[in-house]
């Protein structure tokens, strides 16, 4: 395995979406491992490049040596082909990818197209390509961004302490007062915040509360449309809007859960499983996706993606059945001591790396 490592990212590293926490538990797990790892974030915009995202990521493979190993998340590579191939040949290129461009919700046709032929130059120019679950695997191969067999490095979780609602329900007993759902995503429309909205408001039950976790400048656009959706909604007292939380206030919105909501219409993982399954807690879950493989059964009400009748009524079932409560507490509970570690997420990055 190389002896250093550059890692690039597009904009700030310190970005606390799942991706981002991806990379960075990847690049902490790597130096353990006794790789010097220098983490890069490439200034402009991305994934369709403006000139200035294209000069940042230009200049900074430009600056490295011959025989550089580079890991470069594909949210940055996928849209500059040209530089992966001007690049490639005299660096040890690694892609990350953490779902396909082009499966982003919301593009059009056009732009999909375009982001498959992108993506495809620029996957062909590195040595060797690294996604996060079996699913975005499959999906490379389908829509033949990979010539070869990807290496597939699923995301580790670190250990937590049950939620006190999930060891309360999986014992039978209800939670004190509201059910309390959580909502932990990037509030942009592959999330499904507008579904789980409309889903909420077809709910008789009133004795819950809803946390929103996410930040609000991602997509000020979406945001905006998502208040309006709830402007006029009887429910709209009963939803919390948090923002993007640190490390210690997320484990405390995990704490006080009684259930995760993960409303996504794709996920190329959806590292909020793992961790919602960390602290035992069950979710309601669509199958966008990779969720179809990374989501338990046992642990979780699973729907279509997208389908608001369907979600209202397994989050019904959640509020009205203690039987299914304690259930699904229980699977969840036993769940969280066989989850991998982030150890085990560096050994297998390194190990692939080595390839």
């Amino acid at each position: 395995m190389p002896d250093s490592l550059v890692f690039i990212v597009p904009g700030e590293p310190t970005q606390r979406t799942g991706g981002y926490l991806y990379d960075a538990r990847v690049v902490t797990e790597l130096r353990q491992w006794g790789i010097e790892v220098l983490v890069l974030g490439l200034e402009g915009r991305f994934p369709k490049p403006c000139t200035r995202a294209r000069r940042a990521m230009d200049r900074c493979l430009g600056e490295l040596p011959d025989g550089a190993a580079v890991v470069i998340d594909g949210l940055a590579l996928g849209g500059l082909p040209e530089l992966a191939e001007a690049h490639g040949p005299r660096l040890d290129l690694t892609a990350l990818v953490h779902h396909p461009l082009a499966d982003e919700t919301g593009i059009e046709a056009a732009q999909a197209e375009t982001f498959l032929a992108s993506e495809r130059r620029a996957l062909a120019a590195c040595r060797r390509v690294i996604v996060t679950s079996q699913f975005t695997a499959r999906r490379l191969q389908a829509l033949q961004l990979s010539a070869g067999d990807p290496f597939v490095v699923e995301p580790g979780v670190a250990p937590a302490r049950p939620a006190p609602a999930a060891s309360a329900m999986a014992d039978g007993q209800d939670p004190t007062g509201a059910f309390k759902l959580l909502c932990v995503a990037s509030l942009t429309p592959r999330k499904g915040h507008a579904v789980l909205f409309s889903a909420l408001e077809r709910l008789r039950q009133d004795n819950w509360q809803l946390s929103i976790v996410g930040s609000e400048t991602r997509d000020p656009g979406h945001v905006q449309q998502l208040r309006q959706q709830l402007e006029n909604s009887p429910m709209k007292h009963r939803i919390h809007w948090l923002g993007e939380l640190d490390e210690q206030a997320l484990e405390r919105a995990y704490a006080a859960a009684s259930l995760c909501v993960v409303p996504s219409l794709y996920e190329g993982y959806g590292m909020v499983v793992t961790e919602a399954l960390a602290r035992g807690l069950p979710l309601a879950s669509t199958t966008g996706g990779a969720l179809t493989d990374t989501v338990p059964d046992n642990c979780a009400l699973k729907v279509e993606a997208g389908n608001v009748d369907a979600l209202a009524t397994a989050l019904g079932a959640f509020l009205d059945d203690g039987r299914l409560r304690q259930r699904l507490c229980r699977a969840a509970l036993a769940r969280r001591k066989t989850l991998p570690s982030w150890p085990d997420a560096g050994r297998a990055f390194a190990l692939a790396l080595d390839s």
